[in-house]
């Protein structure tokens, strides 16, 4: 029974260490997060840089999984290229090294939850406060004592248990210090991190085995653990890369690549390596009395050798995800920016005609997102639902990412020299490019709502009211489609815009004349409220639509141009 209550208090001392890592983590991206996002976005202008921003973020908010899995969704969207983002998860190959060097130092010779307990006193106030900013510095002390609370707690129940005879009992039956006994610990060290899925966990056990001097379990075991869990903590990002599209899971494969090619490489070297680094420990750092500084820095040496031996190689690394993760055409379509890809043209007018031809691609993905609403009200299998929904709210951030890089892009237009009219219509465009972004809004509304109705009410829509949905969806389907040709026309004065607002007019006559219906329906028990504001909810969505529409259009229209028809 005893040791029962040992073995469930080791496994609950790990979990508070992984809480504590995750809610510090958490805590430090909610409090700079667009900051981060920024300088990921911003800083990878090429491959030593996104090195160098990798290991940034990474060392601050403390987990390379946070900043694979953050790499994986910009590439996802179009945020960020293959080349930057193989630059930034090397990098945080290298930043993450940094956990091992804080345990190293304070982790098992202070006795720090004498500090952490003060420290919750400190963050308690800051974690009930109304201001946001002060609330996520709070649950960064939460969790910075609650990760220490837990190594502590861990180190206590490992003794308690007995730990050390355990492992010495195990090895016993692993052969002797050879070059296979050390695949067998990469191999262990990479499972127990595809499990936890934290290398920051699985380094905590290994320097708190190291440290207790257990016979057999020496340097080169703790180094091959370690090198292990730099191939257990790639299964994060490529988990995260599943619902991505082709660009997504190859930045997850460059990164599975990356971390096994340094490992082979590493082991074809191994025990030079090892002496290396010990050589240096001792004479350079004058550090050889602190053994646990002696595995970190095999650590942050074995992810520094790797970076610098394959960041000259990040296209032929590139070349290669590519062909063996070929892309699909609909990827092709749906990634990110297709005409603006960086500087400026050589004048304003064909700056300015590239980011037209990006309004027109937003155009069309809108299209494909009403499609995909359509595909919500006719499926009825489950599984399918889910999939176009989560696809509907992929479109959704890759079209705020785009409205985003086009006004950036404007922006920059508007900087130089530039006539009167190139001024008005870059002033033009920044609004169409807001309405139609508030266009890809409310299509994710309208997925969220028959999300939400599919959750919360028993009942189907009716007869009727699923009659007046399609009638609804497929004239603004129209309207959509009317205003992606116009934003297709060279000459505005083509544009038919007294058959626009003629749509305009339709959806907001059927709108009022289906609110009056339900208020009705509802008054005669022909079917409950909730389902009734779900359904007025999607009439009153559509209606909106094509309102952000004629905005566009009316952009469009030249200044004393007739309504008349053409």
């Amino acid at each position: 029974m005893e040791t029962l209550l040992h073995l469930l208090s080791l496994v609950g001392s790990l979990g508070l260490f992984l809480y504590g890592m995750k809610i510090m983590s958490e805590g430090l991206e909610k409090f700079a997060g667009s900051r981060m996002r920024s300088i990921l976005a911003m800083m990878t202008g090429n491959r030593l840089m996104g090195v160098l921003t990798g290991v940034l973020i990474t060392a601050l908010i403390q987990s390379s999984s946070a900043t694979t899995v953050m790499v994986v969704s910009f590439v996802d969207s179009g945020l960020m290229n293959l080349t930057q983002a193989i630059g930034v998860i090397m990098g945080a190959n290298v930043g993450t090294t940094v956990t091992a060097w804080i345990i190293s130092a304070i982790g098992f010779k202070v006795n720090i939850v004498a500090f952490t307990i003060p420290l919750l006193a400190v963050g308690l106030p800051l974690i009930f406060s109304a201001d946001n900013h002060k609330k996520n510095i709070g649950e960064f002390v939460f969790g910075f004592s609650f990760l220490f609370m837990g190594l502590n707690f861990l180190q206590s129940s490992a003794e308690a248990l007995d730990i050390n005879s355990i492992v010495a009992n195990i090895l016993t039956h692993v052969s002797g210090d050879n070059i296979f006994t050390m695949l067998l610990f990469i191999l262990v060290g990479a499972v127990v991190t595809m499990l936890v899925q934290a290398s920051a966990a699985t380094m905590a056990i290994t320097l708190m085995l190291f440290s207790m001097h257990i016979e057999g379990f020496g340097f080169h075991q703790a180094a091959a653990l370690a090198m292990g869990q730099n191939i257990g903590t790639t299964i994060t990002a490529f988990l995260a890369s599943l619902t991505g599209n082709t660009q997504a899971r190859r930045a997850a494969l460059a990164h599975m690549f990356f971390n096994v090619f340094g490992v082979v490489v590493v082991l074809i070297i191994f025990y030079p390596f090892c002496n290396g680094v010990a050589w240096a420990v001792r004479y350079i750092l004058h550090a050889g009395g602190n053994e646990l500084f002696l595995l970190s820095a095999f650590h942050t040496t074995f992810n520094v050798f790797n970076t610098l031996l394959l960041i000259w190689f990040v296209p032929q690394i590139e070349r290669f995800v590519c062909a063996v993760l070929p892309e699909r055409e609909s990827d092709s379509q749906d990634r990110g920016l297709r005409f603006i890809s960086g500087g400026l043209l050589s004048t304003a007018e064909l700056s300015i005609l590239e980011a037209k031809k990006e309004i027109g691609v937003f155009a069309e993905r809108l299209m494909k997102m009403i499609d995909m609403v359509g595909g919500l009200i006719t499926t009825e299998k489950g599984r399918e639902f889910h999939e176009i929904y989560a696809k509907i709210d992929k479109y959704e951030r890759i079209t705020d990412n785009m409205e985003v890089e086009i006004a950036n892009y404007l922006a920059k237009v508007s900087e130089g020299r530039l006539s009167s009219e190139s001024k008005a219509e870059i002033t033009r465009m920044l609004r169409i490019v807001s309405e139609l972004e508030s266009i890809s809004d409310s299509m994710f509304h309208l997925g969220r709502t028959l999300d939400r109705k599919r959750e919360l009410s028993d009942e189907d829509f009716t007869e009727k009211q699923m009659t007046n949905i399609q009638t609804m969806l497929a004239l603004t389907r129209k309207a959509l489609k009317s205003m992606k040709e116009a934003l297709a026309k060279t000459d505005p004065r083509t544009i038919d815009f007294l058959y626009h607002y003629s749509l305009e007019t339709r959806l907001n006559r059927m709108r009022d004349e289906y609110k009056a219906e339900n208020g009705a329906d509802i008054n005669n028990h022909e079917y409950d409220y909730q389902l009734g504001s779900f359904y007025i909810d999607f009439i009153c969505e559509c209606e909106k639509i094509g309102d952000y529409v004629i905005n566009v259009v009316q952009m469009l229209k030249p200044k004393g141009a007739s309504t008349k028809k053409n």
